[in-house]
C-alpha cells in the first residue's frame, strides 16, 4: 500500500513500497526551419530504445522538480514545464514504475552525449509516435496534442497555436 501523494508530490510513502517513483517531460518545441511543433526523443544505448526523456526521483525529491533535473540531464535543455499529462503506470524489470510526466517547452539546448543518452531527435508528433519503442509511450503524444492553446497575454507553454484574428 502506498501512502498519499500530493499533486506536486515526489516519492511515494511508505519504505516497504516497491514502486519505483520517476519522472519526465514531453519536451516541444517550435521547428527553427517550419515553426511546426516538433517532440524531443532520447536514445538510451543500453536498452537500444527511442523514450521520452525520465528518470528515477532522487529521495525526497519532488516529482516535476526530478522531471526537468532529468530533461536537464539528458538532453541539455532548459525546459520550461506547463500542463501535468497522465501518469504511466508499467513494469520495468518485474517491478510497478509510476512515472509522472509534464508538457514542457524547450527553451535553450545543448546536447552532450553520455553513455545514458547518446542521441537525441526532434520529431514531429507522427514520427515521434512511430519511433518510441514501447507502445506506453505512445498516448503521451495524444495527451500533449489535446492541451487547450493558449489564452491571450498567458504562457501556459501549450504547444497548440494560437489563432490570431
Amino acid at each position: 500500500m502506498t501512502g498519499p501523494r500530493h499533486r506536486g508530490g515526489g516519492q511515494v510513502g511508505s519504505p516497504d513500497d516497491t514502486t519505483v517513483q520517476a519522472a519526465g517531460c514531453v519536451l516541444w518545441r517550435r521547428s527553427p526551419v517550419t515553426g511546426e511543433l516538433e517532440v524531443c526523443l532520447v536514445h538510451r544505448p543500453k536498452y537500444d530504445d527511442w523514450s521520452w526523456p525520465k528518470g528515477k526521483l532522487k529521495r525526497g525529491e519532488e516529482a516535476l522538480a526530478g522531471a526537468l533535473r532529468e530533461v536537464a540531464e539528458e538532453t541539455g535543455c532548459r525546459a520550461v514545464p506547463g500542463t501535468e499529462l497522465p501518469t504511466q503506470h508499467y513494469l520495468a524489470n518485474g517491478r510497478p514504475k509510476q512515472v509522472r510526466y509534464w508538457a514542457a517547452e524547450a527553451m535553450t539546448c545543448e546536447f552532450s552525449p553520455s553513455d545514458e543518452v547518446d542521441r537525441v531527435l526532434w520529431l514531429t508528433p507522427a514520427a515521434a509516435r512511430a519511433r518510441l519503442t514501447q507502445p506506453h509511450d505512445r498516448p503521451l503524444v495524444d495527451a500533449l496534442l489535446a492541451l487547450p492553446a493558449p489564452e491571450s497575454g498567458t504562457r501556459t507553454c501549450s504547444p497548440r497555436k494560437r489563432s490570431v484574428t
